[in-house]
């Protein structure tokens, strides 16, 4: 039976982080454009997922939470004191670039230690059994983050923090779904020697991208020592949609959940995966978005207890995002039939080729992956 609410929690504070403008996300102005772009990751896109979750026909379904800032303690659950170090003293510096296309503004601090402890909150709302689903609505996100390291927008690593959080609980087994178009490297560094987090990525084939992004996302990530194996990236061809997605999960992400039967699943939803994101090259509509809440929704119904943390990360394109994300929730709360129309209605995709990946990823992983090959 679907639930009646999902917690969101919040707070207005997360909109202060101003990443600036350029052209796209780089923060340059060449001197010859009349108009700049807003960084991709600006507050108007949060804007829209707030209002559409108030607003919306999901409105009633949803309760609301007060987020809080994390104490710079909580923070080295995750991220190396060195690094958390770097940075307060670039925001006593009044900010700076910390890599590519990350940009800590005045403002930015202050919202980032939001977004891990709204994050934190939302855990913890589900570790003392307040609930059992609960969502983050948190920016600036925080996939990419790794413990010594900042990346792709993000300073701190929100879901790996929560995910540290409910280790530290008494949860034993905890699964990561990882849906925004980029690889979730930051998590996965994180719990790359664990065997206690599977973390799972569906993401578009785009390989590393310089120092702060060294991962490539590969099938052969897999983990190292007694995390060999909890690593299972699935990189995609441009152009999945949302029948490519449906079949990675089924054939790929199902069987891993049921034979690792965590204790929570932690969903880290990107919108950016969507036909007309201007970071991303897949082609998930909001039919696809709803199938893949309505997956994970079955998975956390069957191996744990209904338990499910969704940490918002990607989606920059301003009002398409905001009916991805519903969609998303709507498939989380299964209901039975769609909630809100797509505005858009279809893109074509090609669903061949994606699933011929699918096979060859499933291929590599029954004959690399340890866990997958035992008998249950």
């Amino acid at each position: 039976m679907a639930a009646a609410k999902i917690a969101v929690f919040w707070h207005d504070g997360m909109l202060c982080h101003d990443p600036g403008s350029g052209v796209f996300d780089t923060g340059f102005d060449p001197g010859f454009l009349d108009v700049l772009d807003q960084h991709p990751e600006n507050a108007d896109r949060v804007r829209n997922m707030l209002s559409i979750l108030k607003r919306g026909p999901i409105a009633p379904h949803i309760s609301w939470h007060p987020g809080r800032p994390a104490a710079v303690p909580e923070l080295l659950a995750f991220h190396t004191p060195e690094y958390i170090n770097e940075l307060i003293k670039a925001n006593k510096l009044g900010g700076r670039e910390i890599c590519g296309g990350t940009f800590l503004n005045p403002g930015s601090w202050d919202a980032a230690l939001l977004a891990a402890g709204t994050t934190l909150s939302a855990m913890k709302y589900i570790l003392d059994r307040e609930g059992k689903i609960a969502f983050a609505l948190v920016r600036p996100p925080g996939h990419h983050a790794q413990p010594t390291q900042a990346d792709g927008y993000c300073f701190l690593n929100n879901a790996g923090l929560a995910v540290q959080l409910a280790l530290n609980n008494g949860c034993k087994k905890v699964a990561v779904v990882d849906i925004d178009v980029h690889y979730g490297n930051g998590t996965a560094e994180g719990f790359y020697r664990s065997d206690k987090v599977l973390t799972i990525s569906l993401h578009m084939n785009h390989g590393s991208w310089g120092p702060s992004h060294p991962q490539n996302g590969s099938v052969d990530e897999i983990g190292e020592g007694e995390g060999k194996g909890y690593n299972l990236n699935i990189p995609l061809p441009n152009g999945t949609g949302d029948r490519g997605y449906e079949y990675a999960m089924t054939e790929l992400v199902c069987p891993a959940i049921d034979k690792f039967t965590p204790d929570i699943i932690v969903l880290v939803a990107g919108q950016d995966s969507n036909a007309f994101d201007p970071n991303g090259r897949q082609c998930l509509m909001m039919k696809g978005y709803r199938k893949i809440g309505q997956i994970i929704r079955a998975l956390a119904d069957k191996h744990s207890g209904g338990r499910i943390l969704i940490a918002q990360e990607g989606g920059y394109h301003l009002t398409y995002s905001a009916y991805c994300l519903h969609a998303t929730l709507e498939g989380i709360l299964d209901f039975p039939a769609p909630l809100l129309d797509d505005p858009i209605g279809c893109y074509p995709e090609d669903e061949a080729f994606p699933m011929k990946v699918v096979e060859s990823i499933r291929k590599y992983q029954m004959e690399n992956i340890p866990f997958l090959k035992r008998s249950s």
